[in-house]
């Protein structure tokens, strides 16, 4: 029981501290062997050193190469003018009456083709309050907008998106990225619709209620022009902002279900290559394929200087370390909590909801995990690492494919992780300057609510007509 308290107040702590801004690298190991302190039955140094670092070791060689990979090709979007110019030929098809729809499918596009969230946010914010200050729409409502296209269905739920939340369940459940596809169809057609409504209603609202853009500081207004009419000048052509995201998409498709299957692996059944099996690398290996071909077009389209090139491919690589260091910390505190005595109890009580169905404790684990570290990749990587294995076996012989545990386990991780407390929900906000109080309501119903209805809506349909 001791043990357990330990673990609740560790999780706790780990929430209220990071809501507070307190560096993931440093609450992590803190948190974890405040947890071993309560428990009793471990030696701290050894824990710390054998446990969670190794833990964070093996989580960072296993995913560097797509957090990295992911950062850089990213920036060059960025840097290109490329991602911008995507989100710019979406507005402009789609017209003022369509503002809200324009900048969602803006992120959802970006997203979907392997740009990071962060990245993402920062492209398409100056466009959005252009367009919403154009349209009259209340400026709280652009972190909602951006949060539906960026945080949720592109994230977790459509087949093959290059998004870490997608990759994460591979190795434990023998899958590749496009697992089930109807149900990630379905899943992000039910996050999408019931979003728009929400965000219609709230626009329609704020109508009713003469609400407009609301006042923007006169030098903010001027550098908001200023970088439109900049950014307009030196847009690279549609075709080739598109042909990078187009790459990504439809190599990783070809790679992981037509090519890497047929390759002979028996070699990494050998201990040189850690003993595995290629179902358990076909989509890592078919996604760092596919964005290094998507890297290389998009430097032979966009890049012929070379010290802007190097620029870029620097500053990519630099993104990309705070994050895949704070989720694997995040990796190592559950790989520390799970060696506990009393983390034993709370995994028997957690496998033992539904007994019958494993898709739901699996969705309630994630989504538990997710809330309590304020992080989805983090969430679900600590679920997976502690019970990835049960419920892959549960599945096999419940008759579940392990692609509809994939998917639950993907759309699950982007539900209550997007609580206040989120470090991407807190640098939404302050980059599109708006406070919790003015547009967290509308986030959480778009980036919490929405996806919750859809992973319910999607185990539903899985467990009664299996996967598809």
């Amino acid at each position: 029981m001791v043990s357990i308290v330990g673990i609740v107040l560790s999780l706790l702590l780990l929430m209220y501290l990071a809501y507070r801004d307190v560096s993931v690298l440093v609450l992590a190991p803190l948190c974890a062997l405040m947890a071993v302190l309560f428990d009793g039955n471990l030696p701290l140094l050894a824990t710390y050193t054998q446990i969670f670092m190794v833990s964070v070791g093996q989580f960072i060689s296993a995913f560097f190469p797509l957090f990295l990979l992911g950062a850089i090709f990213g920036k060059l979007m960025e840097d290109s003018g490329a991602a911008a110019k995507i989100a710019d030929v979406i507005i402009q098809r789609l017209g003022k009456q369509r503002t809200m729809m324009a900048v969602v499918l803006s992120c959802a596009i970006l997203t979907y083709g392997g740009v990071s969230l962060f990245v993402v946010v920062f492209a398409v914010f100056p466009l959005a309050s252009s367009l919403f200050q154009q349209a009259n729409i209340p400026r709280r409502l652009i972190p909602a907008a951006i949060a539906l296209g960026s945080f949720t269905f592109t994230m977790t739920a459509m087949p093959g998106t290059p998004q870490i939340q997608n990759q994460i369940p591979m190795q434990f459940f023998r899958t590749n990225s496009f697992a089930a596809p109807g149900l990630g169809l379905i899943g992000s057609l039910i996050m999408f619709s019931l979003g728009m409504l929400w965000l219609n209603s709230r626009v329609a609202a704020a109508k009713r209620n003469e609400e407009g853009f609301g006042l923007s500081p006169k030098s903010e207004v001027e550098a908001e022009d200023g970088n439109s009419k900049k950014v307009d000048e030196n847009l690279p052509s549609t075709a080739s902002a598109f042909a990078p995201l187009i790459c990504v998409i439809g190599l990783n498709f070809i790679l992981s279900q037509y090519v890497i299957p047929t390759w002979n692996a028996d070699y990494l059944a050998s201990e040189q290559f850690g003993k595995t099996e290629l179902a358990r690398v076909l989509g890592t290996w078919s996604t760092i394929l596919s964005l290094v071909s998507a890297l290389v077009l998009t430097i032979a389209l966009h890049f012929r200087s070379v010290q802007k090139l190097k620029d870029s491919l620097a500053l990519g690589a630099q993104s990309s370390l705070l994050p895949v260091f704070n989720t694997a910390c995040e990796y190592g505190y559950g790989n520390t909590i799970k060696s506990l005595a009393g983390f034993a109890v709370v995994q028997k009580f957690v496998t033992g909801i539904a007994p019958g169905n494993p898709l739901i404790s699996e969705a309630i684990a994630v989504n538990s995990l997710a809330a309590m570290t304020g992080s989805a990749s983090g969430g679900l990587s600590i679920a997976l690492k502690t019970l990835g294995e049960t419920y892959y076996q549960r599945g096999i012989e419940a008759g579940i494919n392990p692609e509809l545990l994939h998917r639950v386990a993907s759309m699950a991780c982007g539900g209550l992780d997007s609580l206040p407390h989120n470090g991407a929900v807190i640098t939404l906000l302050l980059i599109c300057g708006v406070t919790h109080r003015q547009g967290y309501k509308d986030v959480g119903m778009v980036s919490v609510l929405c996806p919750v209805a859809a992973t319910v809506t999607v185990i539903f349909l899985g467990t009664i007509f299996g996967s598809f």
